[in-house]
């Protein structure tokens, strides 16, 4: 992982561009991402309409007292790719933030192993998007975790 140095996004920048723009224009500008990617130890990876994802490796400090990793790490990584997949179908001038999800773990992820977070669009409509995701080894393939959430679509009045 690459050190990225973070800028709370432009509001006018952001607003003038789709939510598949901005994504976009994440790719080959990281400091426009959300900075908990830092701590968290993850990073954009691929961004199509409907569907995105990040490429996430858990460390020691992501880990909870018994040595696992931390159930937030992982819905803070599907709670990304998930609201993200809806933010592929937000329209220029509009935001959108979530309003619900939820996450199953299916298994631990080791530390120090790569994972891909994907997250697919099920549904956006003028007020509310749908999506799912879920969580898979580099390596192995495993299905370590699925998500689902619920956002809010929000259309904003320029100032």
């Amino acid at each position: 992982m690459t050190t990225t140095t973070y800028t709370l996004p432009d509001r006018d920048r952001m607003l003038s561009m789709s939510g598949l723009d901005y994504l976009q224009t994440m790719l080959t500008e990281p400091g426009l991402g959300a900075p908990i990617a830092r701590g968290m130890n993850y990073q954009l990876d691929t961004v199509a309409l409907g569907k995105v994802t990040f490429r996430a490796r858990p460390e020691y400090q992501h880990t909870n007292p018994m040595g696992g990793v931390h159930g937030g790490w992982y819905g803070t990584l599907l709670d990304s790719c998930m609201a993200c997949a809806v933010m592929t179908a937000v329209p220029k001038g509009a935001v959108y933030t979530t309003l619900e999800y939820k996450v199953n773990l299916i298994r631990a992820i080791p530390i120090g192993m790569e994972i891909i977070a994907t997250g697919v669009l099920d549904h956006a409509g003028r007020s509310t998007g749908v999506s799912h995701g879920e969580i898979r080894g580099v390596a192995d393939g495993k299905l370590y975790a699925t998500g689902s959430t619920t956002c809010l679509i929000m259309q904003i009045n320029p100032s």
